[in-house]
């Protein structure tokens, strides 16, 4: 069991929320919201590279600081300056970044004949130890945060990790991983497999380490099929979610809330509503209301789902989007929590980032008041009818 003294947490929105409890407003914070769009990221990072900082604790403590210090009272969430493939590279396999082009594998696996799959799958992998960086990052960040925040954690999901480790890097066409999961299904299964297994140990030492919400993100899902999601992606996810909060048990932790981010897999919502992930991540694939409505069903909370996109368009697009998700999902006094469809694009500005927070807490804030005043109303209305007919019932009594 963790022995770190935190402070005490001064902002519990996002997590009352993710309990599904009715809140005042919804909570909101962006995938990606400490990253390149921010001048004081570049000037933190300098010329080091990008998993040099991943890999240095205050480095990655500083840059998920950033945005929490920008948007100071606007957002409501930090998430750990790190990167999905992290666990490839505890799996031993090499992992660049380049300028422009984004991570790449210079010796991605090719075949399961390959000598290199053999080790992979083989090797004991203790991400306690090689991952060690990470939870001193998320450790050194909550005592920093001093409790204006909660913490997320997160890690990339098996399918979307196999996807690089095949590919790479990343992909139009997907032929790599394509020819795995067609031709050699049954290893890849194998893999999958490790890779869920390892997650679940990754997260669970991010909870030992202080992140107080962790989230798995399958960003390459929507290359999937129906059919192949259920096969190749899905049971994965639940093998992640069924296993880490028996892990924080045995740990003596408390179970964290966790989310489930299946980006495109728009198709798969009422089946990821299914299992026990707390919150379902929505991409801008989704209609809010629609998705609203079947998360309901099933008790689930919902994060989204703006179009990254709509922060090039100006204030007036970012409005009109804005509204459109604060209406589809109920106002946000219950089971929503305000993000982006996706990570923030590159050239983003900062100040029209500011203003969709800024949008967020102005619309759900007249909507709460829109209701309460119809509430009000509809009482004042309720309580004449009464009266009319109380005074009815006098009229013709016998007395």
């Amino acid at each position: 069991m963790a022995t770190h003294d935190f402070p005490p947490l001064k902002n519990d929105l996002l997590l009352r929320t993710a309990r599904n409890e009715t809140v005042e407003r919804p909570p909101c914070w962006v995938m990606r919201q400490a990253g390149r769009y921010l001048p004081e990221y570049h000037q933190e990072k300098g010329t080091k590279d990008f998993f040099e900082c991943c890999r240095s604790p205050e480095i990655a403590s500083a840059l998920t600081l950033q945005p929490i210090d920008r948007f100071e009272g606007l957002i409501d969430a930090a998430i750990i300056f790190s990167d999905i493939l992290v666990i490839p590279q505890a799996m031993g396999m090499e992992v660049i970044m380049v300028d422009g082009k984004g991570p790449v594998f210079p010796d991605p696996l090719k075949t399961p004949e390959d000598a290199q799959y053999r080790e992979i799958v083989e090797r004991h992998v203790d991400v306690k130890e090689s991952l060690d960086y990470v939870y001193k990052a998320i450790t050194i960040t909550r005592r920093k945060l001093d409790g204006r925040v909660p913490l997320y954690g997160f890690c990339g999901a098996p399918f979307t990790l196999l996807c690089y480790m095949v590919e790479g890097g990343g992909s139009k066409i997907f032929k790599q991983t394509k020819s795995w999961i067609y031709k050699y299904g049954e290893e890849s299964k194998v893999l999958l497999q490790k890779i869920a297994e390892l997650c679940v140990e990754y997260l669970a030492m991010q909870v030992v380490a202080g992140a107080q919400i962790v989230q798995v993100f399958d960003s390459w899902a929507g290359e999937l099929s129906p059919a192949s999601f259920r096969e190749f992606a899905l049971p994965y996810l639940q093998w992640i979610c069924d296993h880490l909060p028996d892990r924080l048990r045995e740990l003596g932790e408390e179970v964290v809330p966790m989310v489930v981010f299946a980006k495109g897999a728009w198709y798969a919502l009422e089946e990821l509503c299914q299992t026990k992930y707390d919150i379902i991540g929505l991409d801008w694939l989704h209609e809010p209301k629609e998705a609203y409505a079947v998360a309901k069903k099933y008790g689930k909370v919902v994060q989204g789902n703006a179009d990254p996109g709509v922060l090039y368009g100006g204030n007036a697009a970012i409005t009109k989007v804005v509204q459109n998700m604060v209406n589809g999902f109920g106002g946000g006094k219950k089971g929503w929590i305000a993000n982006l469809g996706h990570g923030i694009t590159p050239f983003v500005k900062p100040d029209d980032l500011k203003f969709y927070f800024e949008e967020i807490h102005r619309l759900s804030a007249e909507a709460h008041q829109a209701e309460a005043t119809s509430a009000k109303s509809n009482g004042h209305a309720a309580s004449a009818a009464e009266k009319a007919m109380h005074e009815r019932n006098m009229l013709h009594s016998d007395w």
